[in-house]
């Protein structure tokens, strides 16, 4: 097994990475730096005292660094176009090695762990067993084991787990190669859970592939990524880029549409600026996992507030960590067959936003002291800070225009704004044409990689993946039209999260929603806030000037709508309508993937209509299997056991709250003396009646 030093020992035969790496991002820095100055010429030209006073300096001011946000994210899409037509990136790891010399290398044992948390266990088993299924088609299947890493706090959901996890183990037939494992205290998130692994098992393993609840992996991919970490000894994580799959809701099947069709373009350009230096996105990827172990531990962080315990968004830093041990990171696009899903909704998009803005803006901390990181990971800090700090710095600048369109409206014309030049007068000018120039160049480098992308797919022969030429021009054009609408409600929505960061709100995180739509009832009351401003906003608008109040449209009537968008987006029936006529189809839905439409409606690996306590006090073998499994440290007196038990048998499992459910499902002695008083119970009793319908479930199945 390779050592930890072995970055140290092993000479770095693709050096050349590097200084192409700082080549790219030097012409990066200058394009943007470039073209940012030319933006804020132009917008000196619009403002009309020509940044002479304090609020058209910090107008000024916001306005580059959101130019400069958007600039960067063009030239990056106009990168990956650019190495997409010429075939691929020279640079990277695809085009490192041929077939025959990858299909030589022998693999080592790696691990495949699936770390969940309060998620819908049979979409998840699902996955997993769509991953297995292609590796055993890989025919390498013995090289891996699987662990399924549990921090569910619910009795119900993890018996379910447990359950599921041993009909898998009987179906596949990988008894002592699929493990199980419930953690007892939910310490340090997702990172926690897989530091919990590495303790236990790490040492047993070369490589360990990180999975979420939603991932899907094919065999060959994973293949070959073993094959390519065998290969470089001195790379530490190894990143694929996942696409998205099995949309439901209209508002997944938008987000799984843009994935597909804007994804390689950026993806494949963000790979080309970091190169060896890449970001690692938490799942979907390969790891060393003893160079990992060594360096990758996370302290707790040392400041105040939010900068003080935990590192919530974690990915980022392990990879700056696996850099600074001279170990290189890398993202490779092309290898395909790595899969998840989308929220269903917005809602649960924003919801998970706020924890990833809260783990984001902790960077800020890493980004100033942590030590002997380096810059390209500092970059990742700042790119994955300003994803939401940019938001902030658009509603400011709206904040500030709006001050200034009235204090041109209301208040008398300054002609002396700078006190230090009072003896000559600033005479105010508009120019309605370089106004207009400015918002269609900002549109210009907003939407034309989006159009480039489109090329890609014609030029590349792809245009039927995606239901021919019109229909994927349409599928474009309405996919505009919503990230429109979405995008001031997401300002918003990331302003405050921002806010609640900076300031140390706690956040509760209860897994994700993968299926429920929204309700209008949810909708009006977390859109409420948005839909009063933005109305209040725009009715002060056309009171000043109804130029100024066309020009607040685009932001305050998406707001206004917030509610609306909101619940039709996640409506199932209109992402079903929207399919059925060939509109945002993907590749993945125009010809059939085994890996993808497993999961896509999985099977009920244990059917019954019964509650997973109920099924693990009745059933014999699962309540054999849960009081194997349970723990032998109590932490609830005996006395207090066997009431919470008598009322159980009684009256039934819904009478007890989770803890206590909890603890009778983590107790041996009760789960026996639970299963031999209900199979004692009377026909007509509660137990009876569930015993009753547990055979009919099981006949039936």
């Amino acid at each position: 097994m390779s050592g930890a030093g072995e970055a140290e020992s092993v000479p770095d035969l693709t050096g050349r990475w590097k200084a192409v790496a700082v080549m790219r991002r030097t012409v990066l820095t200058l394009l943007v730096v470039s073209q940012t100055l030319a933006g804020v010429y132009g917008m000196l030209s619009v403002l009309p005292y020509h940044g002479g006073d304090l609020l058209e300096q910090s107008i000024l001011l916001l306005f580059a660094l959101l130019f400069a946000w958007i600039s960067v994210g063009f030239w990056t899409a106009m990168l990956g176009f650019y190495m997409r037509r010429r075939g691929g990136d020279p640079q990277s790891l695809a085009r490192r090695h041929d077939a025959a010399t990858l299909a030589a290398t022998p693999l080592a044992r790696t691990a495949l762990v699936l770390p969940i948390y309060n998620e819908p266990v049979d979409r998840t088993l699902a996955g997993l067993r769509a991953t297995v299924e292609s590796l055993r088609a890989s025919g390498q299947l013995d090289h891996f084991d699987f662990y399924i890493l549990s921090d569910s706090r619910d009795a119900d959901v993890w018996l379910a787990e447990r359950a599921g996890w041993y009909a898998l183990c009987r179906e596949l037939g990988l008894e002592g190669r699929l493990f199980y494992r419930h953690r007892p205290v939910n310490l340090n998130f997702k990172s926690g859970n897989v530091a919990d692994f590495l303790r236990r098992w790490g040492a047993d393993y070369r490589y360990m592939v990180v999975l979420d609840a939603d991932s899907v992996m094919g065999g060959d991919t994973l293949v070959r990524m073993v094959r390519h970490m065998e290969l470089a000894p001195r790379i530490g994580i190894l990143q694929s880029s996942p696409s998205l799959i099995n949309a439901r809701s209209a508002f997944a099947r938008f987000q799984q549409f843009a994935n597909r069709i804007y994804g390689p373009l950026f993806s494949t350009g963000l790979a080309a600026l970091q190169l060896g230096e890449a970001a690692y996105w938490g799942h979907n990827a390969i790891i060393r996992t003893e160079p990992f172990m060594a360096h990758c531990g996370l302290r707790r962080l040392s400041g105040f507030g939010l900068f003080k315990g935990s590192i919530m968004s974690h990915d980022f830093v392990e990879a700056a960590y696996m850099g600074r041990a001279g170990y290189q990171v890398w993202m490779e696009p092309e290898l395909h067959e790595s899969y998840e899903e989308s929220p269903p909704t917005l809602v649960d998009e924003l919801t998970r936003d706020r924890r990833w803005t809260k783990g984001n803006m902790q960077h800020i901390w890493l980004l100033f002291f942590g030590r002997r990181i380096r810059f390209a990971h500092r970059m990742a800090f700042i790119n994955g800070i300003l994803s939401y700090l940019a938001s902030p710095v658009w509603f400011v600048f709206l904040v500030l225009t709006s001050i200034e369109a009235t204090r041109l409206t209301l208040w008398p014309i300054d002609y002396f704004p700078d006190p230090q030049n009072s003896m000559f007068p600033v005479w105010p000018e508009w120019h309605p044409h370089w106004a207009v120039a400015m918002i269609l160049s900002t549109f210009f480098l907003l939407f034309f990689p989006k159009f480039l992308a489109v090329a890609d797919v014609l030029l590349s022969g792809g245009r039927r993946q995606f239901g021919g030429f019109w229909k994927l021009l349409l599928s474009v054009f309405l996919e505009l039209f919503v990230s429109m609408l979405l995008a001031p409600i997401r300002m918003l929505a990331h302003s405050r999260y921002v806010l609640e960061a900076l300031f140390n709100v706690s956040l509760h995180w209860g897994g994700q929603n993968r299926t429920d739509e929204t309700g209008w009832l949810q909708a009006l009351i977390s859109q409420a806030p948005g839909t009063l401003l933005a109305a209040g906003w725009a009715a002060l608008a056309l009171w000043l000037d109804p130029m100024f109040f066309y020009w607040s449209l685009p932001v305050a009537l998406p707001l206004i709508l917030a509610a609306p968008t909101s619940v039709l987006l996640s409506r199932v029936a209109i992402g079903r309508w929207l399919r059925e006529r060939g509109l945002l189809l993907t590749p993945e839905e125009q010809r059939l993937i085994p890996l993808v439409s497993t999961v896509a409606e999985p099977a009920p690996l244990n059917p019954t209509p019964l509650s997973a306590f109920e099924v693990a006090v009745i059933d014999p073998r699962l309540n054999r299997l849960h009081r194997a499994q349970a723990r032998h440290r109590r932490t609830v007196e005996p006395d207090t056991l066997r009431q919470w038990a008598q009322r159980c048998l009684e009256q039934g499992p819904a009478t007890l709250n989770r803890f206590q459910l909890n603890a009778l499902a983590r107790d041996a002695d009760s789960l026996a003396w639970l299963h031999r008083q209900a199979w004692r119970a009377t026909p007509d009793g509660y137990w009876g009646r569930r015993i009753g319908q547990l055979g009919v479930a099981v006949r039936g199945a």
